[in-house]
C-alpha cells in the first residue's frame, strides 16, 4: 500500500510539473521580443508540418561559409532548414513510428543533434514570409553557420542515411533539450537576428503568429 501511495503522488507530481511546463510554453510564446521592425525589401520563410518549424532562406542570401560543402542541386532557389534530435530523426520518419522512448532519449539525454538541409526550387504559397533587412540576414547567416559541428578540416559532416531521400543531414552543435527543442532553435536565430520572436517558444504557432 506504502508503495501504491508513493506511486500515486509521484505521477501526480509528474502530471503536475508537465502541466506547469506546458502552460509556461504557452504563456512566453505570447511574449513579443524584438517588437518594433523597419521596413525591408528581402525575405525569409517559415514553415511547419503542424509540429517541426522550419527556416528557409533564398540561396542567393546565403553567404558562402554556410553554402559551403552543401551540396544543392544547380536548380535550387532556396535552403530549408531544421535542427533537431539525431536519434529521434532517424527513429520517427513519421508519427507512425513515434515510441515514448525516442522522446524520453530526445528530451532528457545527452543525444547527437543534426542539421535537415533540403533543397527547394520554387516559391511555396504556403510559408509564411518574414521581412528581414541586410544586418538581420547577416546575423542569421552566422547563427545558422555557427550550428553546424565543423571536423578538424572546418568542414561541414554529413550523416549518412537513406530515411530523407530529398535532404542532406549533417551533425550540429548543441543538445535537445525541454527548454532547447527544434521550434526553439528557429525561435533563438531570429532572436539574436533582432526579428520578431517569441521570448521563448516550445510550439510553432508561437512564431508563426507574429508574421500572420
Amino acid at each position: 500500500m506504502h508503495f501504491i501511495k508513493k506511486s500515486l503522488k509521484f505521477s501526480l507530481y509528474f502530471l503536475v510539473g508537465i502541466a506547469v511546463y506546458l502552460l509556461f510554453a504557452v504563456v512566453l510564446s505570447y511574449i513579443t521580443v524584438n517588437k518594433k521592425q523597419q521596413a525591408s525589401d528581402k525575405s525569409v520563410y517559415l514553415s511547419s508540418n503542424g509540429i517541426h518549424l522550419s527556416l528557409i532562406i533564398p540561396k542567393n542570401e546565403l553567404n558562402d561559409a554556410v553554402l559551403k560543402d552543401l551540396n544543392l542541386p544547380y536548380s535550387c532557389k532556396f535552403v530549408r532548414f531544421g535542427w533537431g534530435d539525431v536519434n529521434f530523426y532517424l527513429n520517427t520518419p513519421t508519427w507512425n513510428d513515434f515510441k515514448f522512448s525516442y522522446a524520453f532519449g530526445a528530451l532528457f539525454l545527452d543525444n547527437p543533434t543534426l542539421v535537415e538541409v533540403n533543397a527547394k526550387n520554387i516559391l511555396n504559397p504556403d510559408w509564411t514570409r518574414v521581412p528581414i533587412r541586410t544586418e538581420q540576414l547577416e546575423k542569421l547567416n552566422i547563427y545558422i553557420q555557427k550550428t553546424f559541428k565543423l571536423d578538424h578540416s572546418n568542414h561541414k559532416v554529413t550523416i549518412e542515411q537513406k530515411m530523407y531521400p530529398n535532404s542532406q543531414l549533417y551533425q550540429a552543435n548543441g543538445s535537445y533539450s525541454p527548454v532547447k527543442t527544434c521550434n526553439t532553435w528557429v525561435n533563438t536565430g531570429f532572436k539574436r537576428s533582432g526579428l520578431k520572436a517569441s521570448f521563448w517558444t516550445l510550439f510553432d504557432f508561437g512564431l508563426l503568429n507574429k508574421y500572420q
